[in-house]
């Protein structure tokens, strides 16, 4: 058995980010590695996972460039094509071998010859099972491993694929059962093969039980620490691989969603998180309606907000107001610098033309339509999210929540604006009422909680979120940390606080001061600030853990976080064009660029640090992913965001609902 070795690693070569890294291994290690033997066409057959896999890193169009010809499904029946090639790339499980086998046996296999592809370490009972077969080992072209088993959903995030994680690992009557076991399992190997594909050897750090008694300690309290044990106990069989580390050289966090249960609900501002929580998308794609070209009946039209759109990979982290006034500038820079635009625009009054009108004017343009494409879906989109903004009232709620989290906020502000402003939707009370059973535990103690239903006209099926909330937090006699949601930051102030204000952090547009608790854990595990009580490490012996540190801390200390000027001035007019220096776009002939906001901090990859793993089990939230986006370019080390998926408000709402009982 071999496992084909990467050329470039975060060890040497080429620096690649975290979802390039997957992508390249696939294409030129697994697929290119093939064309050794033979140049001509081939098959690729994939299982329901390792075809997700695949989905995620690749395009059919990367696929077609490597010589592959057709895409299968290993359990369905295949025509046999006994003059092509295949590459398997499937689970290393039982099923699938018997299938493998039974295709390439006997007389008159389905191919010519096959290239296997493990996405997991193969057990050796099936290699031994796959050796028996005399026939079919001469037409092996390779047998190999590839570790690769997670799926990438952005440039600096993965998930598991575990979409009922809060059900299988926190709900009720769900300890020591085969599915919590397995849930747990398959989600250690799945992050497991992230370090083995990227030769990273982790100090692996998790969330301790926050009860100080054991005796109070739940089963839940203990999950972060069992997921630690069972990926540590996968990375060390890997240490075997040829080039693999045999010294930590990244920090992996394990945390669950207890240590922040409002991040997942509070409204995020960011252009991205607004398209998922306000329109009716499906995962990244969005349907619009566009002008009929015979002038009929407007047209539906599916897009992908996803890497390949430039406009969206400048924008997705940007506040809604700033992007929208980066669209309008666009536009206006477009019309200005086009003859035929100002010419269309001429024939119009002379008043200040809005974005829609810049966006008719450039439509009219048939010639430049293919530039404008993007631009024009962006306008559509953001409109419709200002549109939706002004109409919910959304802005009134907005503050309210972020008042609450800093504790500017209390009961009685809470209270005011159910009584007053009637026509929220009960989706959105419900937000704030998580948002201040996070802030206000005790205010949800007896009766006081249906009180605060009744007055919000919520059903009891969501004040069993609220109750749930409580579950998935655990032991109730906690030690005081830094993640404890009810704690007051503050002396001057009589209300709570789940945030501090963070000295130095601008505010450059209105509702933008929120921030995940993440934020704050891993700017203190790169400065070693981060608790061991809280946060304490699985590597052996404390000598590594000790040298680990101090390495890096070198790292660190040779690739400061450039400060800007502007950085260090307090906020300022939410309508000042400053944006913060982690989200500035640059070389742009508009003034703004259309690649991603982390363009600027791969200027000098020599310069970067060590990578950090943050795994979320729960579910992790754009907020979070933002984040890691900021916390990449200011401590110069890119930050990866895994979890067991990713959740917008509903969805997470929908999770939370069953976890007491019921299915999603």
């Amino acid at each position: 058995m071999s496992f084909s070795d990467s050329e470039t690693s975060s060890q040497g070569g080429e620096y690649k980010f975290f979802r390039q890294f997957s992508r390249d291994r696939l294409l030129h290690e697994m697929l290119e590695s093939t064309n050794a033997d033979s140049k001509s066409w081939k098959v690729l057959i994939m299982d329901k996972v390792t075809v997700k896999v695949m989905s995620h890193s690749c395009k059919m169009a990367d696929i077609t460039d490597r010589g592959v010809s057709l895409v299968e499904d290993l359990f369905r029946r295949r025509q046999p094509l006994p003059s092509m090639d295949a590459v398997y790339f499937i689970q290393p499980s039982k099923e699938n071998v018997v299938m493998f086998l039974s295709d390439m046996s006997g007389r008159e296999p389905l191919y010519k010859k096959a290239y296997v592809f493990f996405s997991t370490p193969i057990p050796k009972e099936l290699v031994n099972h796959i050796k028996s077969d005399t026939s079919v080992l001469p037409r092996i072209g390779a047998l190999r491993e590839m570790n690769l088993e997670y799926f990438p959903i952005d440039r600096q995030a993965f998930i598991t694929d575990h979409e009922r994680a809060l059900e299988e690992l926190f709900g009720d009557n769900v300890q020591n059962t085969r599915q919590f076991d397995t849930c747990l399992n398959t989600m250690a190997k799945r992050i497991a093969t992230v370090f083995a594909s990227m030769k990273e050897f982790p100090m692996v750090r998790y969330r301790a039980p926050k009860a100080s008694d054991a005796s109070t300690t739940t089963f839940r309290d203990l999950i972060p620490s069992k997921l630690a044990t069972a990926v540590w106990s996968c990375i060390e069989k890997y240490k075997s691989i040829p080039n693999f580390p045999q010294t930590e050289t990244c920090e992996l966090l394990i945390l669950d969603r207890s240590v922040d249960q409002i991040a997942p609900v509070i409204h995020e501002w960011t252009y991205d998180a607004m398209c998922h929580d306000l329109l009716d998308m499906d995962g990244n794609k969005y349907v619009l309606e566009v002008p009929s070209k015979t002038g009929g009946q407007p047209e539906k039209k599916e897009v992908l907000l996803e890497d390949h759109d430039p406009v969206w990979l400048e924008l997705r982290h940007a506040h809604i107001a700033d992007a929208s006034e980066r669209l309008h500038d666009k536009m206006t820079n477009f019309v200005s610098k086009n003859k035929a635009a100002q010419i269309q625009q001429s024939s119009r009054d002379g008043g200040e033309l809005s974005t829609r009108d810049l966006q008719k004017i450039v439509q009219a343009l048939p010639q430049y339509s293919e530039q404008v494409d993007k631009l024009s879906l962006h306008v559509e989109i953001a409109g419709k999210i200002n549109h939706i903004i002004r109409d919910i009232g959304l802005r009134d709620l907005g503050q309210l929540e972020q008042d609450l989290v800093f504790g500017d906020a209390g009961a009685k502000d809470v209270i005011n604006f159910l009584r007053m402003k009637q026509d929220v939707t009960p989706e959105n009370k419900l937000r704030l009422l998580m948002i201040y059973a996070s802030v206000y535990p005790e205010k949800f103690e007896g009766d006081k909680a249906s009180k605060l239903m009744q007055l919000a006209r919520l059903s009891s099926e969501d004040m069993k979120i609220v109750n749930n909330m409580r579950l998935l937090a655990g032991s109730l006699n906690s030690k005081k940390s830094s993640t404890d949601f009810s704690l007051k930051f503050d002396g001057q102030k009589t209300k709570q606080a789940a945030r501090k204000e963070r000295p130095g952090e601008e505010e450059t547009w209105a509702l933008f001061k929120f921030y995940p608790i993440i934020e704050e854990l891993i700017e203190n595990l790169c400065k070693g600030e981060l608790p061991k009580s809280d946060y304490p490490c699985m590597n052996h012996p404390s000598s590594a853990e000790q040298e680990s540190t101090s390495r890096f801390s070198v790292r660190k200390k040779a690739a400061p976080a450039t400060t800007t000027p502007s950085e260090k001035k307090t906020g300022h007019s939410v309508r000042s064009r400053r944006t913060p220096s982690w989200a500035k776009p640059q070389n742009s002939d508009d003034g703004y660029s259309s690649d991603s906001i982390l363009n600027h901090a791969v200027a000098d990859l020599r310069k970067m640090g060590q990578r950090i793993f943050v795994f979320m089990i729960g579910g992790a939230t754009r907020s979070e992913l933002r984040a890691c986006y900021k916390l990449t370019t200011k401590l110069r080390r890119e930050v990866v965001l895994g979890s067991t998926s990713f959740n917008d408000p509903p969805e997470y709402i929908s999770k939370m609902k069953v976890i007491s009982d019921g299915k999603i």
